[in-house]
């Protein structure tokens, strides 16, 4: 494979991403969608240092602190929901409507 092909899969996964953020109602669905875009980030920085600088592991490095930054938005983004879906009893966005005056 080629670099190339890893940034082809890249701008997929990461459109796929967007795609989800954008039509989705569910907060669970839109949390999924910020999860394809940040390992869309992860396969270029992998592909990037593979293909540049072979002998060095900052892309690797890179992607284990993106991984552990999408882990804490996942725990915090699944508290949120839960804390919503108590008081609301819904996770659709466009009811949500706390922080409206």
């Amino acid at each position: 494979m080629t670099l190339t092909h890893y940034l082809v899969l890249s701008a997929l996964v990461f459109a796929l991403g967007v795609y989800a953020v954008l039509t989705r109602r569910n907060g669970v669905a839109i949390l999924m969608g910020i999860e394809l875009m940040l390992n869309a980030a992860n396969i270029n920085l992998v592909a990037f240092n593979k293909y540049t600088a072979p002998a060095a592991m900052q892309g690797q490095i890179f992607a284990l602190v993106v991984i552990t930054l999408a882990a804490c938005e996942a725990a915090v983004g699944l508290a949120l929901m839960l804390a919503v879906y108590r008081s609301v009893e819904t996770i659709d966005v466009d009811e949500i409507n706390l922080m409206k005056w």
